[in-house]
């Protein structure tokens, strides 16, 4: 299979770090120990893939010194992060590649194998998501997926229609799911608050 290009999701507004409409806090600039969350997600999501954009809104210039495409929403009102896959998978497409795989922007300790194993858990229409068990629950982590752009167009008329749940989009198709331990600690744990800031600090 062709690798996969490959997203950073860094769309929302941060609104439990502050955020608001008029002033968005880019949370992957944080840091954790002197290294942005930012860079240490494109730090483990480089080698995995051929190559790596960024979904993020408003000024792109703010992002230049990561030297990649920065893609904005093409879907109106930010209505989430199935709009910032949607402009990944066009992107893709336009570069001949079939599929993406996205990863947060505020996870800093992401799996060093999640692309192959999300390859691995593909359905049948190519989807497949992260997920982490605890006990006899499955969790499913819809920002972490593999994403074809064979179905860009029919994610395009889902969020024209309303969609924003990416489970709601992702259960229609038969998304597989790539189970991730979370021993010795949740590797999609994201840093929403200063709080949970302060806790990657004391994981990493």
């Amino acid at each position: 299979m062709t690798q996969p290009h490959g997203l950073i999701l860094a769309g929302g507004r941060a609104t439990r770090m502050g955020g608001t409409d008029a002033n968005n806090i880019d949370k992957g600039r944080l840091l954790i120990n002197g290294t942005s969350l930012i860079a240490r997600v494109i730090g483990t999501l480089a080698p995995q893939v051929d190559r790596i954009a960024l979904n993020a809104n408003g000024d792109p210039t703010r992002w230049a010194d990561l030297n990649l495409p920065v893609l904005p929403d093409t879907a109106p009102d930010h209505p989430g992060p199935l709009a910032g896959v949607l402009a990944g998978l066009d992107w893709a497409a336009a570069l001949g590649c079939p599929h993406i795989v996205t990863a947060a922007a505020d996870t800093p300790f992401l799996p060093p194998d999640l692309v192959p194993r999300l390859l691995a858990a593909a359905g049948p229409t190519g989807l497949a998501l992260a997920a982490t068990q605890e006990g006899a629950k499955t969790w499913p982590q819809p920002t972490f997926g593999l994403w074809p752009t064979a179905l860009r167009n029919d994610l395009r008329a889902a969020l024209a229609a309303g969609t924003r749940k990416i489970l709601h989009w992702t259960d229609r198709h038969g998304a597989g799911l790539a189970v991730f331990p979370t021993t010795p600690w949740d590797p999609f744990f994201n840093v929403n608050t200063p709080e949970d800031l302060a806790r990657a600090e004391a994981m990493a």
